[in-house]
């Protein structure tokens, strides 16, 4: 099955499982977000449905796994002999969504199996509570090491002599 959805002013086609970047959606890393703009939902097989201009009771659900930001687009604008030339850059938020379900009714997914046992299946038993581990004792500080004596400073070289004697002019 597949549907395609209009969300941030453009159209994706999208099927069970895919991963889609979007622009920026509300909602945190795990989050599920429900898309009801769904313009066409279709089956193998089978004739799609279109909805004129999108179909009223379709919505695609989607986990929301990364909010992050685009690669940086470049905008200049420069206008020929008249010593104009402006530059920007700009990145776009965006939301990178799994698609975990297409419903032509709109009914919610079902919730996730996890691995854990129901809590009916599991024996119930007294609680005891555990017995406190002793309190560790606070380490010995270490006595600091002592400050080394700075070495003495060494001296500067010998100057060398201002300026040579003038050469004796050639006869």
């Amino acid at each position: 099955m597949f549907a395609v959805i209009r969300t941030g002013g453009k159209q994706y086609r999208v099927a069970k499982d895919d991963i889609i970047t979007v622009e920026k959606l509300a909602g945190d890393p795990g989050a599920t977000v429900a898309i009801t703009d769904v313009l066409m939902v279709g089956a193998d097989g089978k004739a799609p449905s279109v909805g004129t201009p999108r179909l009223d009771k379709a919505a695609v659900y989607a986990e929301v796994i990364e909010q992050g930001r685009g690669d940086k687009i470049i905008v200049f604008k420069k206008h020929r002999r008249k010593k104009y030339r402006r530059t920007h850059g700009h990145r776009q938020d965006q939301t990178v969504l799994r698609i975990t379900d297409i419903s032509p009714t709109g009914s919610k997914p079902k919730a996730k199996a996890t691995a854990k046992a129901p809590a009916a299946a599991k024996p119930k038993t007294a609680a005891k509570p555990k017995a406190k581990a002793p309190a560790k004792a606070p380490a010995a500080a270490k006595p600091k090491a002592t400050a080394k004596p700075k070495a003495a400073a060494k001296s500067k070289a010998a100057a060398k002599p201002k300026a040579k004697a003038p050469a004796k002019p050639k006869e």
